[in-house]
């Protein structure tokens, strides 16, 4: 036998009164529900269910008694007057002519108790029409159930969808926004009037993002609707950059202990911003132990399930709470309500007598008769009368002298939703009941009966239900059970009279585009600081352009330190996590955020080095010119004629060209004042340095000469063989190295270096350059050399010959002459190797146009150096000496040892009177 058969058997039996066999059937537990209920020839039924409580009451834990279902205490104004918001919209429905005309709504409405315990208990009730349920049979009678208005809270809709979906009941809420409710899979006749928490947590994160916040704490309940709501908002702004400071769970059962830590956890964070995902009831434990505290200097952000509860909304927190922002679900003005509520019959029910008495903090002493004969009776009693506090009441105290939540119609939000949820029910039941035979939505196009449909039938309507709210222009459509995310965003601003008020600032719709997504007033917001400006939530100040993110070990991504880019690296933005790299014509500016052009840089004609260069250039090329003129005005003169006249005007015009070379290397360097600098320098120095090796060449022979002869006996005989002496020095010269000679050398080397040069011109020339890596802030130009292969090959060669003439007039410094050509040269030689010497050093160690400058010094050094030490001499002999300009004083002389008789050196002594020397004529003869 099945279990409907025997509940049959059972019935039958107790109905006949026969003789009843020993029952299988066993009560289990008696409900203890309170709230409304009018099922009184009513065609169909529609639940509601409201936590019109906090909380559950003590109960008895003794297992010797018969356990009952606990009781619930702590009356909630707030959701009484939701309760009487159905009751309100189903008579208006029942009044309509429009909607359902011929369909009178009977209702039953439990109080949930903010439990899931209590909601499972009033949906197994409602389920099974009785107390005693029987899970899965329906063992009253009546009319059809319609759909469930409810729970309440997200974590009671999700217990009672649960077993509603078990039958495909239909439920409708207008508070819970959990997103999880979304699982059609899971909730297959879940419907909500109030937008899922999806579209509130990117609208919070919006917010956050909206003000740059970027450290916030997080709040959430111990329930789905806290954990799934605050998990959307991590999500959202810990995407765009945002960090969580810390994240704290409410409990649902009260504990000091926990509400202690978590106001130890925000006084020790620095952030400013707090996301709060909860409801009224289970926050209310948290605010208060922050007034204790005060503390304050805090921002909240709140959900729309407190955002507009006088529970919290008090003037005694405004300190703490102050300033709030909060997102709402749309509100409206519903005619008529507020005179629903003012007209309550405290006798009417025992739920809206524990109202009366917990409002006005009495006991009622009159019967419900004598209430109601005062309510129908004599107008001129007056309604109002005093209460004293804890005293009793008579029932006709005045509802609007009280100014709690409960007759304030100015904030409808919740109320509204529930208003549009009694309404959906109504219009779906509406749509059913006038259905055309024959052209119905169920099998063969039939349609359903009013007074007895199945829920499933109904659930057909309602997904497909579209329609204008009354007194609004609001217009519902289910998208899968989903209406649009409207919110208003809301700020609490304190009145002169210390109360609160809830001013709109902005709004958020889901549905637009994401620029103009949410929209905001900032000048409109009162914030809960001193500051008109809205608050900074950050855990490191923003990184200024010029500075990079450096994130800190250990810690979230927003902390952390501002790290100066380095040199030639900026950044152009804030809290720029890396620095960008100038390119190489480019370098950062002082403060490090733009890249400006790099000074070009290169030794100019105009800047005063330039012209001191330029100076002391044309003054040595014009010296060695007039020297050049002084010599060929005296070429006839002994000793123009001992000095080879090419060889010395060769001399001389390589000087020049080495002078003037020097000029090449000033200015903006140009592909052609690259190559003519270099070449005309090696040149120059090749001609230079290859005369005065042919005349060096010249001296060492005619000194070898002079230590090969035969060497003087006397000074007498020394003085009748000078007669000779002459002729044997010619003989030499004319033997060994004729001036042909001297001259074929001379262009052979020079040749050589020509053709090197050439090749190098060909091949790899010098070409101006941009030296970026030499100096970070300049740009040098200057001329690449080309090939160092070739330009080590040219100069070394001109080091070379300078080696060679070295060589040669240093054998020969003993050969004497009265202005000391061999000491000239070997002077003029030790000179260009200390002057070159000493530039390498310093033209490595210089950077830019001074290297410039450094190369011309040494030029300039090195050919006033030669032309000094093998000219000055000649000079002098020429200008200050004349007579000294004679072919006797011009003859090479082997130096003699000294002489120790006063004979021999009066002799020396008188044989020289007619031929003085320079200053470089030894004492010892």
């Amino acid at each position: 036998m099945d279990a409907r058969a025997l509940l049959t058997l059972c019935v039958l039996l107790h109905a006949f009164g026969g003789v009843q066999p020993e029952s299988t059937c066993k009560l289990k537990a008696k409900f203890n529900l309170s709230g409304y209920k009018n099922t009184d020839k009513k065609k169909v039924v529609v639940g509601g269910m409201f936590p019109v409580h906090y909380r559950l009451a003590s109960s008895n834990s003794n297992t010797s008694t018969v356990p009952t279902s606990s009781a619930c205490e702590g009356f909630n104004f707030r959701t009484f007057r939701w309760a009487q918001t159905m009751l309100f919209a189903i008579d208006e429905i029942n009044r309509s002519d429009r909607l359902l005309p011929n369909t009178d709504l009977g209702y039953v409405i439990y109080d949930s108790c903010f439990t899931i315990s209590k909601a499972v208990e009033g949906t197994l009730t409602y389920l099974t029409g009785q107390d005693e349920a029987v899970p899965n049979y329906r063992c009253g009678t009546g009319a059809p159930l319609a759909a469930l208005v409810g729970a309440g809270g997200s974590d009671l809709s999700i217990a009672t969808a649960r077993i509603l979906g078990l039958y495909y009941f239909p439920q409708v809420s207008y508070e819970s926004s959990c997103s999880v409710l979304e699982s059609r899979f899971q909730f297959p006749t879940f419907l909500r009037t109030i937008p899922s928490d999806v579209h509130q947590s990117k609208a919070m994160a919006q917010l956050v993002l909206h003000f740059g916040w970027t450290w916030v704490g997080t709040i959430a309940a111990e329930d789905d609707y806290g954990k799934y709501g605050i998990k959307a908002f991590k999500d959202e702004v810990e995407a765009a950059g945002v960090c969580i400071s810390f994240s704290e769970t409410l409990p649902k059962v009260h504990s000091p202990e926990a509400v202690r830590r978590i106001v130890e956890t925000i006084k020790a964070s620095t952030a400013k911003i707090i996301v709060v995902f909860s409801s009224d009831v289970d926050l209310m434990p948290l605010a208060s132990e922050l007034h204790n505290h005060n503390i304050t200097n805090r921002t909240w952000i709140a959900s729309e399930a407190w955002v507009t509860s006088a529970l919290i909304a008090r003037p005694e927190l405004q300190p703490v709470l102050g300033g709030t922002l909060g997102f709402g679900i749309q509100r409206a003005d519903i005619p008529g309500l507020k005179e629903h509520l003012l007209s309550i019959d405290p006798y009417d029910n025992p739920l809206t007598e524990e109202f009366w008495e917990t409002a006005f903090n009495c006991t009622l002493s009159y019967s419900r008769a004598a209430g109601s004969l005062w309510t129908g009776g004599d107008t001129s009693v007056p309604r109002a009368s005093a209460v004293v506090p804890g005293g009793l009441c008579t029932g006709r105290e005045s509802i609007e002298s009280l100014n709690n939540t409960y007759s304030d119609v100015s904030q409808l939000r919740f109320t509204y939703s529930v208003y549009k949820a009694v309404y959906t029910v109504a219009e779906a039941l509406h749509q059913l009941e006038h259905c055309k035979p024959g052209h119905g939505p169920f099998v063969n196009n039939s349609c359903a009966d009013i007074t007895n449909f199945e829920p499933w039938q109904l659930m057909y309507y309602l997904k497909n239900l579209r329609f204008n709210v009354p007194h609004t222009d609001e217009y519902i459509f289910f998208n899968d059970g989903e209406v649009t995310g409207l919110y208003d965003i809301i700020n609490w601003q304190r009145n002169m009279d210390g109360s609160i008020s809830f001013v709109h600032i902005g709004s958020y719709n889901s549905t637009a585009p994401p620029e103009v997504r949410m929209t905001i007033n900032n000048n409109s917001i009162l914030w809960n600081s001193q500051q008109q400006e809205a608050p900074r939530s950050v855990c490191s100040e923003s990184c200024q352009p010029g500075t990079r993110k450096g994130i800190r070990q250990g810690e979230p991504v927003c902390c952390f330190d501002c790290i100066p880019c380095a040199d030639g690296e900026i950044s152009n933005t804030t809290d720029s996590r890396e620095c960008i790299q100038c390119d190489k014509d480019h370098w950062s500016n002082t403060n490090r955020d733009t890249c400006v052009l790099k000074i070009i840089e290169f030794l100019d004609y105009g800047e005063a080095l330039g012209i001191t260069l330029i100076a002391i250039s044309a003054f040595g090329a014009l010296v060695t010119m007039l020297v050049a003129a002084m010599f060929l005005r005296h070429v006839s003169t002994p000793l123009g004629r001992v000095n080879d006249p090419v060889l010395t005007v060769g001399l001389l015009f390589s000087l020049v060209v080495t002078f003037l070379s020097s000029v090449l290397f000033l200015g903006r360097p140009q592909p052609w004042s690259c190559m003519a600098s270099q070449v005309a320098l090696a040149l120059g120095f090749a001609l230079c340095l290859s005369c005065t090796m042919a005349k060096a060449a010249l001296l060492m022979l005619r000194a070898r000469a002079l230590k090969s002869s035969k060497p003087a006996k006397s000074a007498k005989s020394e003085v009748s063989d000078k007669a000779a002496e002459p002729s044997a020095t010619a003989d030499v010269d004319t033997d060994s190295l004729q001036p042909s000679h001297q001259r074929a050398m001379v262009l052979f080397f020079t040749l050589v270096q020509a053709v090197a040069c050439t090749v190098w011109l060909v091949l790899m020339p010098p070409l101006p350059v941009k030296n970026t890596a030499a100096q970070n802030v300049k740009i040098i130009l200057e001329c690449d050399v080309g090939s160092i292969v070739f330009i080590c090959a040219v100069f070394g060669y001109d080091l070379a010959l300078a080696l060679v003439a070295f060589a040669f007039a240093f054998s020969a410094r003993k050969l004497e002459d009265h202005f000391s050509e061999a000491k000239g040269i070997t002077f003029g030689m030790l000179v260009f190797f200390i002057v070159w010497i000493s530039f390498v050093p310093a033209y490595l160690s210089t950077r830019g146009k001074f290297m410039v400058a450094v190369q011309i010094f040494a030029i300039l050094a090195s050919s006033f150096g030669l032309l000094a030490c093998i000219f000055l001499p000649k000079c002098y002999i020429l200008l200050v000496k004349p007579e000294r300009n004679t072919e006797e004083a011009m003859r090479p002389q082997r130096a003699k040892p000294r002489e120790t008789s006063a004979v021999g050196t009066s002799a020396s002594l008188s044989s020289e009177a007619n031929a003085t020397t320079v200053s470089t004529v030894s004492v010892d003869e």
